[in-house]
């Protein structure tokens, strides 16, 4: 379980055991960004009464794509079957994890945690807020040529051999852009990618980390595997049916790298 970290004092404790008591047998992993509120030392607290908790404290903050990928990093360096992204601010129910981790036992590579299938809920979520996430998730859905509607979430389970079958190294997105392009790639890669229906919670503490320069990057990028699936044959999965095209086009490049800055 890989829950990157910067300014979550305030929630990290319930993060922690309420994962514990939903999978036991989980390890965890909090990448921490080095948040005045010393956020690390807090989850240090609680790792040393609960167990199965480690501590990865990054000098300075790094974003939340590069977080994750230290997690996966530590997944595959250690053979586990399994990668995990969580957040850390109580938006996601710990409970949910068992049904996503059930989907990969029954085959899939990636089953995200969504708000946008049947069962999914987002209680007292603020109007904008609602308008921003369906409308880039509907722009991400059209730029991927996929069935998956709800490509932003960042709760979401990977098996790890569909995480090798990528190129890592290459990632470079943040935020939403993140979350986006995994998925572009993992089924690129010929993946299976499932949907679970979640109830979503908007934070109560802490103050939210969502900026223009995320937003931008995922329209870039958004942008990019549009024209690369519209520019390039699509391969065949060994389903049958069209994968997802390559995360990006050369063009966009220069772009989401600007953008990230």
């Amino acid at each position: 379980m890989v829950v990157p970290t910067y300014e979550e004092a305030e929630n990290i404790v319930w993060v922690l055991e309420t994962l514990r008591a939903a999978v036991p047998g989980a390890e965890v992993l909090v990448v921490d960004d080095a948040g005045a509120d010393d956020t690390a030392a807090v989850a240090e607290e609680a790792a040393a009464r609960l167990g199965g908790v480690k501590v990865l404290r990054r000098p300075a903050k790094a974003g939340l794509g590069t977080a994750y990928l230290a997690g996966f990093a530590v997944a595959m360096e250690h053979g586990y079957g399994a990668a995990v992204e969580m957040d850390a601010d109580r938006s996601h129910d710990p409970q949910a994890l068992v049904t996503l981790l059930a989907e990969l036992d029954s085959g899939a590579d990636l089953a995200i945690g969504s708000r946008y299938v049947p069962g999914g809920v987002i209680p007292r979520w603020a109007a904008y807020r609602r308008l921003l996430s369906r409308v880039g998730n509907h722009v991400a859905t059209v730029a991927v040529g996929t069935h998956v509607g709800d490509l932003t979430s960042g709760f979401r389970a990977y098996r790890t051999e569909a995480l090798k079958a990528t190129d890592l190294s290459s990632v470079r997105s943040e935020g939403y852009g993140f979350q986006i392009e995994m998925a572009a790639r993992v089924m690129s890669a010929g993946g299976k990618v499932v949907e679970v229906p979640i109830t979503f919670r908007d934070r109560t503490r802490g103050a939210s980390k969502l900026s223009v320069r995320i937003v931008v990057e995922a329209l870039v990028l958004c942008a990019g595997l549009w024209w690369r699936r519209h520019r390039e044959p699509r391969p065949e999965t060994a389903g049958g049916g069209p994968a997802a095209p390559a995360w990006r086009c050369p063009m966009c490049a220069s772009l989401i790298a600007t953008a990230s800055q």
